[in-house]
């Protein structure tokens, strides 16, 4: 499932192709002809995402909203669409310099501005947001939960727009075990975490991929061959069940959490012992 970083530079893309003019809106697969009439012609304000939604405003309060889910894209192309459509396309925005199409997406719809705020408020907090108590906001979550830290991170309403390669990641540069209660963390240990997961995701949206791996384990550092993945970008643990971790050597370990596969290393995250007594 795309995740927060792949959200942001996608509306950062339509922003920059649609926004300050009017666009045409058709559904060449029919299911959301009735609403594209609706916006058919009207001018696109701005696309913003918050965590793993997409929402195109146009004139008047009304928004496009998107969950790719699992396999949704929404791709933008230059010039016209050929006459003939390929695959199920739901969505169309076309404009003089391009269009862009939706496919697969979880949800689309139309909805106006209160439904757009009641689903922001469900939300955690954004590590893509400029917002620098956001980290807080979260670690009161976290803070009180007896809940896995490895499930906290995937929970939108604790914490918006990670999803399972990020929270693998992180949690390995922190050398935190995905099975950690949330509340045994301490709070400068989960600050830190949070500064360097703004950073990598900021980092994600600039480049369009996930890379996690610090100067001295990339392939050219170590003389390994690159990763190869559908994914893209070169990772610690994610995806690299039973291969020798970059930097102790002992096998990555995965296991399902909550229907989602962790990932981790043994050696470098090891099991989280309270030193409570009694």
């Amino acid at each position: 499932m795309p995740e927060g970083h792949t959200l942001l530079k996608l509306a950062n893309d339509l922003d920059a192709a649609f926004a300050g003019r009017p666009v045409r809106v058709s559904s060449p697969q029919g299911r959301f002809a009735a609403d594209a009439a609706l916006l058919d012609g009207g001018e696109v304000v701005r696309a913003d995402s918050a965590g793993k939604h997409l929402f195109v405003e146009f004139a008047g309060e009304r928004y496009l909203h998107v969950h790719l889910g699992l396999i949704g894209k929404f791709d933008l192309y230059p010039g016209t669409p050929p006459a003939v459509t390929v695959g199920q396309v739901r969505v169309r925005l076309q404009n003089e310099t391009g269009y862009a199409d939706l496919r697969g997406a979880t949800q689309c719809d139309l909805i106006g501005a209160e439904k757009r705020a009641a689903i922001l408020d469900k939300l955690g907090a954004d590590p893509l947001k400029p917002d620098p108590q956001a980290w807080d906001r979260a670690w009161t979550w976290i803070s009180r939960s007896n809940r896995p830290i490895g499930d906290l991170l995937m929970d939108q309403g604790v914490v918006a727009g990670v999803g399972n390669v990020y929270r693998a990641e992180i949690l390995f540069r922190h050398k935190i075990h995905p099975l950690r209660p949330g509340r045994t963390l301490r709070r400068p240990q989960f600050q830190r975490l949070w500064a360097d997961l703004v950073e990598l995701m900021e980092y994600g949206v600039l480049t369009g991929r996930i890379d996690t791996v610090r100067p001295e384990h990339t392939p050219e550092a170590m003389g390994r061959p690159p990763r190869k993945d559908d994914h893209g970008g070169e990772v610690y643990v994610y995806r690299r069940s039973g291969q020798e971790c970059l930097v102790c050597g002992a096998r990555v370990r995965t296991e399902i959490l909550v229907g989602r596969n962790l990932f981790w290393c043994p050696r470098c995250q090891p099991v989280f012992r309270s030193r409570a007594v009694g």
